[in-house]
């Protein structure tokens, strides 16, 4: 008897990867490196903000894009609209016109009152109605305004973990479980058949959002990988990575050389 192979979980590249680069030097690494696709986060990059600009680039590299980041962040709370509804609605709309699966979103900050009331609804209507994963990501306490040092407070309602909630996708971020100092392998399993989207990354543990390459902290980051193998896995896994510090374009390429390599070796690819 004859026995078919699982298909190989995709490994892409998020375009806050090349930061403070735009996107199309996401596409173009991407392409360079050997990376199946790009996710593309929504933020300043006016590329980002451009369906129409991001499809000429996945057309000219011939990259794929595998998801589109909600502009969710604190910087980002007025591109394409100052109501975090409207911007989940458009992230979705490019998802869809893109033909990405994911959209990855944070949950609804503490002060959204409105839209954390109706959110979990809100997901499960573009879900349903498109076919788009919304994949709700995990997050961590940050220090507040004149806190003490160890002083840590969340900004989500109603807390870092979207499980606390229940919601049809996830999306694990290793940086944020880091920062959170959560069991990255326990929030999986909590996420149980809903985790769809890995942002794979590292960190040390101290309280902030380091986004290391994997193999550079204190995260699980391979056995995360090796258990996505095991569980049969059917998402898809983002290099979420901070190279800021590169001087040079080959530096970069370099450590998302290195990123993609940890991977696909973690990924038995």
């Amino acid at each position: 008897m004859s026995s078919v192979s699982a298909p190989e979980i995709p490994v892409g590249l998020s375009t806050a990867s090349v930061w403070p680069l735009r996107a199309g030097a996401a596409f173009e690494l991407a392409a360079e490196l050997g990376y199946d696709g790009v996710e593309v986060m929504v933020w300043a990059d006016p590329i980002s903000q451009d369906v129409a600009a991001v499809r000429r680039w996945s057309k000219r590299t011939g990259v794929p894009v595998l998801s589109i980041h909600s502009p969710s962040l604190l910087i980002t709370q007025r591109i394409w609209s100052p109501d975090p509804e409207v911007r989940l609605r458009k992230s979705v709309q490019a998802a869809l016109e893109l033909g990405a699966r994911t959209v990855v979103v944070h949950p609804p900050f503490r002060w959204q009152r409105r839209y954390g009331d109706a959110f979990g609804d809100l997901v499960d209507e573009l879900e349903q109605a498109t076919g788009v994963e919304v994949a709700v990501e995990n997050m961590f306490k940050v220090r507040p305004p004149g806190g003490s040092r160890n002083a840590r407070v969340s900004a989500f309602r109603p807390s870092i973990d979207p499980t606390d909630v229940g919601f049809r996708h996830y999306t694990l971020d290793l940086s944020h479980s880091a920062a959170a100092r959560m069991d990255a392998l326990e929030l999986a399993e909590r996420m149980g058949a809903g985790l769809s989207h890995v942002h794979l990354a590292d960190g040390t543990g101290i309280p902030k959002d380091e986004h290391l390459i994997p193999g550079h902290g204190g995260q699980p980051c391979a056995e995360l990988l090796e258990k996505l193998v095991s569980d049969a896995f059917a998402g898809q896994v983002v290099l979420e990575v901070n190279t800021r510090t590169a001087v040079t374009q080959a530096a970069r390429a370099r450590a998302l050389a290195e990123a993609l390599l940890f991977a696909r070796l973690h990924l038995g690819q």
